[in-house]
């Protein structure tokens, strides 16, 4: 395989992974993220795309934090001779693992990743969707448990804090990055009228 992964495959191989379609949005919103971090860093646009997109390959079949993710995922990833260094990021993600994150594409993985899919619960509850969305609100909801309770709050911080960037800058540069991909995410919420709105 080449050093940059074609996107065609990674799509083709989370599909046979992953059959949620809230996990499938997830990753394709922290693949929105990634390529445009690598854009605006001047990277493999295509080598941190594919890598967003395929960090939680094998969550839905082995979401175990002790014996599953992201274990399977590298090995099948290592398996069908995908870069070394998509292998690495997707395990310094994980926490967990003990693999320090060295490379800007491994802090920038962390970094959008659980603001990601927070940045998707918020535009989910919105009657706008993403549009109009500020870093205030986002920061707002995070204050409440509740919501989107499954994400990790002190990650979502230590992701800006190891990129060396302001928090509110880097919420809006998630924001934009979704914004982006609107269609394709459904964020349109239900009074835009855009295709793909919610009646």
């Amino acid at each position: 395989m080449s050093s940059s992964p074609s996107r065609a495959e990674a799509w083709s191989l989370l599909c046979e992974w992953v059959r949620s379609a809230s996990l499938r949005r997830h990753c394709l919103a922290v693949e929105a993220s990634m390529r445009a971090a690598a854009e605006q860093r001047g990277e493999d646009v295509e080598l941190w795309g594919v890598t967003g997109l395929l960090h939680d390959l094998d969550y839905e079949r082995h979401p175990e934090l002790e014996t599953g993710h992201p274990r399977y995922a590298m090995a099948e990833l290592e398996r069908l001779g995908y870069p070394p260094e998509v292998v690495r990021a997707i395990a310094s993600h994980a926490s967990y693992l003990g693999v320090e994150r060295r490379t800007p594409m491994e802090h920038a993985l962390f970094a959008v990743d659980e603001l990601s899919g927070f940045v998707l619960a918020c535009a989910y509850v919105r009657p706008e969707g993403i549009h109009g969305m500020t870093p205030k609100s986002v920061k707002k909801k995070l204050k409440t448990p509740s919501f989107a309770a499954a994400v990790n709050r002190d990650e979502v911080r230590a992701g800006a804090e190891e990129l060396g960037v302001d928090f509110d800058a880097h919420v809006a540069f998630v924001i934009a990055a979704l914004e982006a991909r609107a269609d394709e995410l459904e964020l349109h919420g239900a009074t835009a009228g855009a295709p793909g709105a919610s009646a």
